[in-house]
């Protein structure tokens, strides 16, 4: 699974969240300022090359849906998070989180109880 740019994640979360679309119901979806359509209908096509999104036409509209799960694709994410940043340690990921987000002492013990099963 290839690794995509932070303008095809973006798009890519817009479609995991409505499921199938098409670029205007995407654009519909995006934060101010929005970007031109021709830019999202772009990002699309190259996510359809690249195997993550699939299309349905209908005449000279396309309804456009996800390829690769959203979990599929944060397993990957955080696979490359973990020996990137972390040397594949996950007890170092966790301290990180654990330290960084300001964890409670209640979602520490969520954490416990997750690790003891």
């Amino acid at each position: 699974m290839q690794k995509l740019t932070k303008a095809e994640e973006d798009v890519m979360q817009l479609l995991w969240d409505v499921g199938r679309g098409t670029v205007s119901d995407l654009l519909d979806r995006c934060a101010e300022p929005k970007p031109p359509h021709s830019t999202v209908s772009s990002v699309v096509r190259i996510l359809e090359k690249k195997g993550f999104v699939g299309h349905k036409a209908y005449g000279k509209t396309h309804e456009y849906f996800p390829l690769v799960e959203r979990e599929a694709y944060g397993r990957r994410s955080l696979g490359d998070l973990l020996r990137n940043y972390f040397d594949g340690s996950v007890p170092r990921l966790v301290s990180h989180l654990a330290e960084e987000e300001k964890l409670s002492k209640d979602e520490l013990d969520d954490l416990l109880k997750i690790l003891e099963k």
